[in-house]
């Protein structure tokens, strides 16, 4: 039977019963690189951020949209520092700016991992078939539905049976996907330069270089859909409770991942579009790997196995991400209900595998319905739902991820100016990240209210379809939360943390819940 663990009569939070110490360093960076699932997102958007009217640039949006994520990785390092808990943005910016702007960034988060969940499993369903050479089934969307559906609750049963086996779990599925990424890179870059592939693109460093990015627009539409591929990062951080020194571990694991990332993503998106070209990448967005892999590999022969590793590579990648999108909403829910901003259900921990059971399972099987509702949409109305989901999670990573990133200057403004360090890594760079989001957010919003945001140009009730799923659902939390807050004031009567007793950047006392002891409800 689950525990309630840590959540008193009185709402205060001693301990959520998570595992600790359970992940080191190496651990919790594989977990953040494989939630970002380098080979399926290259897979699923690099043609997009072509198509978005770059051109040869895409390479140079990849490190410019590192930018802003290397930013927000320092205010995550730092907010972590002061309140390692498991419910990341929502914790921090309820402490930072108060609960109902925190309630909203944890809605957030777990809304952008449900909106995922069935591109995820689609993707994973589709790469199996395309490994077993069952081709025709692979674009059949009821074959994706039941397939991805088996994919989520496998990730969803290995994520409570406990957090040691998804982090082995994590390392192998990373270790295949990152060998076959460099696999291709490598042949394709060889083949480039012997001249050996017809239709080729002499690889140049100015595809590196901030200019000609083909206009405001293009680069926002790039940087939104860039944004999502790196997005997944901040999973190092959603388990650090269960770290070894959690005030730390997790925060360097998340900056990290990025770094590793912005190195993969420039790598393999210069080798892609070396072997044809970005119109090559954009004709083929909804999956380049699949057609360049093919260019550059072959078909027949030793060719035939590397294309089945390369398929074999985004299946790793989507079923890794599968699973580490799960940990993290199960967290953030864990979370909100051990601070009474949540029913308690959510907060119940399996005193078996201490891991959050029922938020998992939980999570799991409305991934699944919200799956077959898309499946179902494209079928009776047509249009490329998955792909929208992907264009609209970008709203919410740009929310919550721009949330955290004022939030952390917000929190530590009295300790800005105390040193360069200060000034730099907790003050101007997250404000650099939050802001950046915040402009990638509206202009996302103003390009959404068009038409032609979608191929073909489509809209619902007058309203891009995409805008109606992302913002949509996003709006759909303020109601929820006041429905919430009918049933329990407590959450809602905290106050942001008084800025005497913060601790400073560099740690301090574990600071106390955000529900006191005998707060009423």
């Amino acid at each position: 039977m689950a525990t309630d663990v840590g959540r008193s009569s009185g709402g205060a939070v001693e301990s959520k019963g998570l595992k600790a110490g359970a992940l080191g360093l190496v651990s919790a960076t594989v977990v953040g690189v494989a939630s970002a699932a380098p080979a399926y997102s290259l897979a699923a958007t690099l043609g997009l951020v072509v198509a978005a009217g770059v051109g040869f640039k895409a390479p140079a949006i990849m490190w410019i949209s590192f930018i802003p994520m290397g930013c927000i990785a320092a205010a995550f390092f730092y907010l972590n520092r002061a309140d390692p808990d498991c419910g990341t943005n929502f914790t921090w910016v309820t402490r930072a700016i108060g609960p109902r702007w925190g309630w909203m960034g944890g809605w957030s988060s777990a809304v952008a991992d449900l909106l995922i969940m069935p591109n995820l499993a689609a993707i994973a369903a589709s790469y199996t078939l395309f490994f077993l050479g069952f081709n025709d089934a692979a674009g059949s969307i009821w074959w994706q539905l039941g397939l991805g559906c088996l994919f989520i609750m496998g990730m969803t049963w290995i994520c409570v049976v406990g957090i040691e086996l998804s982090a082995r779990t994590q390392f192998m599925l990373l270790a295949l996907e990152l060998a076959i990424l460099v696999l291709f890179s490598l042949t394709a870059l060889v083949k480039v330069w012997a001249g050996d592939i017809h239709g080729s693109v002499s690889p140049s460093l100015s595809w590196l270089t901030p200019t000609n990015l083909g206009g405001v627009k293009a680069v926002t539409e790039g940087m939104i859909v860039a944004v999502f591929i790196y997005w997944g990062w901040d999973t190092a951080t959603s388990v650090n409770e269960e770290c070894e020194d959690p005030n730390r571990v997790p925060g360097v694991a998340g900056i990290l991942a990025t770094v590793v990332l912005v190195l993969i993503y420039i790598i393999v998106s210069f080798a892609a579009q070396a072997v044809k070209g970005p119109d090559y990448l954009a004709n083929n967005s909804d999956d380049v790997f699949h057609a360049a892999g093919q260019v550059v590999f072959g078909s027949h022969g030793a060719g035939s196995i590397a294309i089945h590793l390369l398929f074999l590579a985004v299946l790793s990648s989507s079923a890794a991400s599968c699973q580490t999108t799960i940990l993290p909403a199960a967290r953030t829910a864990l979370s909100m209900s051990m601070h009474r901003a949540a029913p308690p259900k959510f907060g119940e921990v399996s005193p078996k595998y201490l891991t959050p059971a029922w938020s998992s399972w939980l999570f799991g099987l409305i991934s699944c319905v919200w799956f077959a509702v898309l499946t179902i949409i494209s079928r009776l109305y047509g249009g490329d739902v998955l792909t929208w989901s992907i264009l609209s999670v970008g709203l919410m990573i740009a929310y919550y991820y721009g949330q955290c990133g004022i939030a952390c200057v917000i929190y530590y403004r009295r300790d800005l100016f105390k040193s360069a360090k200060n000034f730099f890594y907790v003050g101007l760079f997250p404000l650099i990240g939050g802001l950046t989001l915040a402009y990638l957010f509206v202009r996302s919003l103003m390009d959404m209210s068009h038409a032609d945001y979608t191929d073909p140009p489509q809209l619902w009730l007058g309203v891009n379809p995409v805008m109606i799923i992302g913002l949509g659902l996003l709006l759909l939390g303020l109601p929820l939360m006041f429905w919430w807050n009918t049933r329990d004031h407590a959450f809602f009567r905290v106050k942001p943390d008084p800025i005497d007793k913060r601790p400073p950047p560099e740690g301090g006392e574990p600071l106390p819940p955000l529900v006191q002891e005998g707060a009423p409800k």
